[in-house]
């Protein structure tokens, strides 16, 4: 019955544990993940009126997993409290029992995949060199099939639309994990929950993330692993529809269509390439929550990949019933959870404001300082908020609308015979020295800074978009209008 508090057994049964995810803001305003934890809260079952302390220690991360970094207390109370508690005894038996069924169910698939793999390999010999990543490390230290980081995930009402959801991906910042010493990339397939606590994490988190939001949006969306660029190691997503396939970068929200080639067609003109724009060079492997497949055509490369995935000519599946049996919820105990979204806490207006100030403060000291005087015109700052709207449309759905108005406003409020520039930039953080500092190596930007002359005036606008769990999409536009050089009007 809805709202009813649930019976002694049902609690017994739910195995899903508490993840505790511990940070570390810096004094740049950098978060730093410095534990994960994962909590077993049913002894409160046992405890006295459902209410006990308990004292956690918890350890680091990737290579220091197994180091202490500090001990948290921790009260668990249910609320209300259980008639009876469970006898000790019983939630032992309990706990054992699904340990034991969840190794096994581990030791199982891993006996499967070592038979997949050895069949793969028996395909052709090249593949032991194709990126097909059966398994991902997570910041414990702890081995998970990599479907199991992916779980669908719907937004609610955070989110209206696949696009949008890409741009808040995107919008989460990029770090790629770092060790010490001089070794080779190591990846890090960090939980969601501590991915999004911590708002920043390598391509494989964005994937993931995004994957899982597109299934929440009913896509047939897959991670991809393959190669990009100069032969880096990068995972993207996939789509994949009934008459259009189209590949999504995580990392930047941006989404290209998917045309392959054929190999024995001749070769294509300049006009033909300049339309293959995405990034990707080679795919290994591609998989979501149901499904896996191993790429085995005769070449890897992207652009003449073909994407029938029911083709096994084409590609090599995993059995669905062998995925399913360590990712369904509850079947394996260490199996990655996919939190919740939450919706984000700041003022955009509030916010914008302030960045706002800050921002002229420091244009007006960095003038100080060259020996400037500065003068802004209000009215041409105001009419940069349009441009800056209409920037943040067009990431997240790909149209361009309103410059006409924007450019006939800045005509109309600019003096004839004056000159205008701009200089429009998105940051996805809050920090409003750090972006000037940045958006100063840029040679337009300084120039419009540091402009100085006849009857200069300077506009500056910032406008913060917010978006789930606090990301955000800073934008910014510094302007200048000044008399023409040589102008009598």
């Amino acid at each position: 019955e809805f709202g009813a508090m649930a019976d002694t057994q049902t609690l017994l049964s739910i195995c899903d544990r508490v993840h505790i995810v511990l940070t570390r803001k810096d004094t740049l305003g950098e978060i730093h993940l410095v534990s994960s934890h994962f909590l077993e809260w049913r002894q409160i079952l046992c405890a006295q009126a459902n209410k006990t302390n308990r004292i956690l220690e918890l350890n680091g991360i990737g290579a220091e997993n197994k180091l202490p970094v500090g001990v948290i207390n921790v009260c668990l109370q249910l609320i209300p409290p259980l008639n009876e508690s469970v006898a000790e005894d019983v939630l032992a038996a309990q706990l054992d029992l699904e340990h034991s069924k969840s190794t096994e169910r581990e030791r199982l698939f891993l006996i499967y995949a070592k038979q997949w793999w050895k069949e793969f390999l028996e395909i052709r010999e090249e593949h032991r060199t194709r990126l097909v990543k059966i398994f991902g490390q997570d910041e414990n230290g702890v081995n998970h099939p990599v479907f199991s980081f992916v779980q669908p995930l719907r937004s609610g009402r955070l989110l209206d639309t696949p696009r949008e959801a890409a741009r808040f991906v995107s919008l989460i910042g990029y770090d790629r994990h770092s060790v010490v010493g001089n070794t080779d990339r190591t990846e890090m397939w960090t939980h969601t929950h501590a991915f999004l606590a911590r708002n920043c994490g390598d391509c494989e988190n964005h994937s993931v993330l995004l994957c899982s939001l597109l299934l929440g949006f009913g896509l047939d969306a897959y991670v991809c692993i393959g190669t990009k660029g100069k032969n880096q190691i990068h995972s993207w997503v996939v789509t994949i529809g009934a008459d259009d396939i189209f590949f999504w970068e995580s990392l930047n929200g941006n989404r290209y269509q998917h045309i392959s080639i054929d190999p024995d067609d001749p070769p294509l003109d300049k006009l033909s390439l300049n339309n293959i724009r995405h990034p990707y060079k080679t795919i290994g492997c591609l998989f979501n929550d149901k499904l896996f497949y191993a790429n085995v055509q005769p070449t890897c490369n992207v652009d003449t990949c073909v994407f029938r995935l029911l083709d096994q000519s084409k590609w090599k599946a995993m059995s669905a019933d062998a995925i399913a049996s360590v990712n369904t919820p509850g079947l394996v105990l260490t199996a990655p959870m996919m939190p919740h979204l939450m919706s984000n806490t700041l003022d955009p207006i509030a916010l914008s404001n302030d960045i706002e100030k800050q921002i002229r403060a420091l244009i007006i000291q960095h003038r100080k300082d060259l020996g400037y005087t500065t003068q802004f015109d209000e009215h041409l700052s105001y009419l940069l908020s349009p441009a800056l709207s209409s920037y943040e449309l067009e990431r997240v759905t790909g149209l361009s609308v309103g410059n006409e108005e924007f450019q006939e406003a800045v005509r109309r409020a600019v003096p004839n015979g004056h000159a205008f520039k701009g200089f429009p930039i998105q940051f996805v953080h809050k920090n409003a020295r750090k972006a000037f500092v940045f958006s100063l190596k840029n040679n337009l930007c300084e120039e419009i800074v540091c402009c100085h002359g006849d009857q200069v005036r300077l506009a500056v606008r910032v406008r913060v978009f917010t978006y789930p769990e606090n990301a955000l999409a800073t934008w910014m536009m510094f302007a200048c209008r000044y008399k023409s050089v040589g102008s009598t009007k």
